[in-house]
């Protein structure tokens, strides 16, 4: 489905690398299929680029911003606690706007 997803947004919108980058809030979760064109692309970018460096974090974001899954029903997937997925989720976060700020 991400794969889908990404292929559909480049294709509406081919920029540059780089050009018209905005804040992507992750704080209210939102679906994937309801994200515009161009968060969609930040936000995969992010992930490709947290996925290398700690892909139990990536998987948790796959789950909760591509698939729409709660905390609870990603920590039940992924074989984590719901406490694990919270922290994960909240350094995901943190780790992904902090890679669109700079």
């Amino acid at each position: 489905m991400r794969r889908i997803l990404i292929d559909r947004a480049r294709k509406r919108g081919r920029k540059r690398h780089g050009h018209g980058l905005q804040r992507v809030d992750l704080n209210g979760v939102d679906v994937a299929m309801t994200s515009d064109d161009n968060t969609l692309l930040l936000v995969n970018e992010a992930l490709e680029k947290l996925e290398s460096e700690a892909p139990e974090k990536a998987a948790l974001v796959k789950l909760r911003y591509f698939a729409g899954l709660s905390i609870e029903d990603a920590s039940e997937a992924l074989g984590i606690s719901p406490a694990t997925a919270k922290r994960n989720w909240a350094f995901a976060r943190a780790w992904i706007i902090m890679f669109l700020m700079s």
